[in-house]
């Protein structure tokens, strides 16, 4: 059956102008309300307000507009039912094949810093949804669009289809319906419940974003769902699959730590080197590079400026799984587009908003929901939380702050050897703070790099002094700690006696 009645009310107008056009052209009479209604007379088409074709007025400052059964009925009675069809002659129902609605824009509302809840309850939408719900339940006679960036196609389709729609589209566009309809009241709620002294409940519903190569391992199958592929764009490479999605993430929150020119490298989401120089990004590399020229095969690169090409020759010459970065300069892309399975991600702006975004994780039987941890906490006023006799000195601060910001991404137990620009030992996941350290050692003198001199970061306090002194042991002069050991006298001590300089952050950075 062909569309000969739409009915359209939107609160985003981008791209309406085209598609209302092409209906009028087409012959399709077009009901609107209120706001949508005035900008399609504007357009000097055609179009009838849902109260004259319902014969009925607005009523409550426009809460009540579309809700009636000439509406829903023209939405949802079977067009092959003949009770139906009867019914619907009987009391004047005539269909409506086609429904284009957005919602009043209530996400928007509740991110304005200063919005009242009354202000937030007016942006509930209730037609929008209802209309939205019946069209969909109807999709084997009704087209029904939530989304703008449908409108082309759709008018595509129509078009090549003698006026009508596939079911296959039809169906497609009503799951879209449910989603975003489910989306909506799950914001609602959220916000609702963050208005009471407790929450007492959580739901979550996201788009496909991607179906992904495998899960951690091949014989799992695993999809993407949300907006991942909106910051970070995929340039060139074999599909992500689940680990890669993980390792990417991880990458990209710790090189938003730095706002020097930086590089990470990193390893099943462990840091394995960072470095960071003021002048040139492959110095960087250098840097990170040197602390561990091992772990890096089939790893993750990332830099927080513009990939070069002279970073990208020398980086084309390791087995790498991904490279991250803002941008790649075109010399860039035309050396690394030799390796094909090679992954390149372009990390955009808009990836440093979701920063904030609670962390989900899922249990048996359940989900946890966490608070983000978007960034290195304690390195505020560092200078009034020393605690030991020694202060430390301005080369050191700067040292701390590079190897605290390394720490908080390390997966604990984590201790950091570190300059003010390079990582030089990093010991990660460890059932011991001190064999954590031990192996931060370890890795050093591997990669031949003197820890002397350097500062050490601990993700959390050191419970025993023995971690400290394997730290000075080392040739650490300098350790930056969240403290709260029952213990930390005896740590203090232990670090006064040496000369080292110890800061507490009263932070601690635990990742698991």
């Amino acid at each position: 059956m062909s569309i000969k009645r739409a009915l359209i009310s939107v609160s985003d107008k981008s791209g309406l102008e085209p598609l209302v056009r092409r209906l009028h052209e087409k012959g399709v009479e077009i009901l609107s309300t209120g706001g949508t209604a005035g900008f399609i007379r504007k357009l000097d088409v055609p179009v009838k307000d849902v109260s004259e074709f319902t014969g009925f007025p607005e009523l409550f400052e426009g809460r009540i507009k579309t809700l009636h059964p000439k509406v829903h009925g023209g939405l949802l009675y079977r067009r092959e039912d003949e009770g139906h069809v009867a019914q619907a002659k009987e009391n004047g129902i005539e269909a409506i094949d086609l429904v284009v609605v957005n919602l009043y824009p209530f996400e928007e509302t509740i991110a304005k810093a200063e919005v009242t809840l009354a202000e937030a309850i007016e942006q509930i939408d209730i037609g929008g949804p209802s209309m939205l719900r019946s069209a969909a339940k109807n999709y084997q006679s009704v087209t029904v669009v939530v989304d703008p960036a449908d409108y082309e196609g759709i008018l595509t389709e129509l078009d090549d289809n003698d006026w009508k729609t596939t079911l296959k589209t039809r169906e497609r566009l009503a799951i879209k319906v449910f989603q975003r309809t489910a989306t909506y009241d799950r914001v609602i709620a959220a916000y609702l419940n963050k208005s009471q002294e407790t929450e007492s409940s959580f739901s979550v519903s996201l788009p496909l974003d991607t179906v992904l190569r495998y899960g951690e391992n091949p014989h799992q199958e695993a999809s993407l769902y949300g907006d991942f592929s909106e910051h970070f764009k995929q340039l060139q490479g074999k599909g992500l699959s689940y680990t890669n999605v993980i390792d990417i993430a991880a990458a990209a929150e710790l090189i938003h730590e730095f706002r020097r020119p930086a590089v990470g490298i990193l390893k099943h989401t462990n840091p394995c080197g960072l470095g960071a120089d003021d002048e040139d990004l492959r110095a960087a590399w250098e840097k990170a590079f040197e602390t561990d020229k091992q772990a890096p095969f089939g790893g993750v690169i990332v830099c927080n400026r513009p990939l070069t090409v002279s970073l990208a020759r020398v980086i084309s010459g390791i087995f790498t799984d991904v490279i991250i970065a803002p941008e790649f300069e075109s010399d860039a892309r035309a050396v690394l587009q030799k390796k094909k399975n090679l992954r390149l991600i372009q990390v955009n702006e808009s990836f440093a908003a979701t920063l904030t975004d609670p962390t989900l994780r899922s249990v048996p039987g359940g989900l946890m929901v966490m608070d983000a941890d978007p960034v290195a906490l304690g390195l505020d006023k560092i200078e009034e939380k020393v605690v030991t006799d020694r202060p430390p000195t301005a080369e050191e601060i700067e040292a701390m702050r590079f190897a605290w910001r390394v720490a908080k991404h390390v997966k604990s137990n984590a201790i950091v050897f570190s300059t003010n620009d390079r990582t030089l030992g990093i010991g990660a996941g460890q059932m011991s703070r001190v064999d954590a350290g031990r192996l931060a050692v370890w890795k050093a003198e591997q990669a031949g790099l003197s820890l002397k001199g350097s500062v050490v970061a601990s993700d959390a306090m050191f419970p025993f002094a023995d971690g400290l002194i394997a730290a000075a042991d080392a040739g650490a002069t300098a350790v930056i700690q969240p403290g709260g050991s029952i213990r930390d006298e005896e740590v203090i001590k232990a670090a006064n006696e040496r000369g080292i300089a110890m800061v507490f952050t009263g932070h601690r950075h635990f990742l698991h």
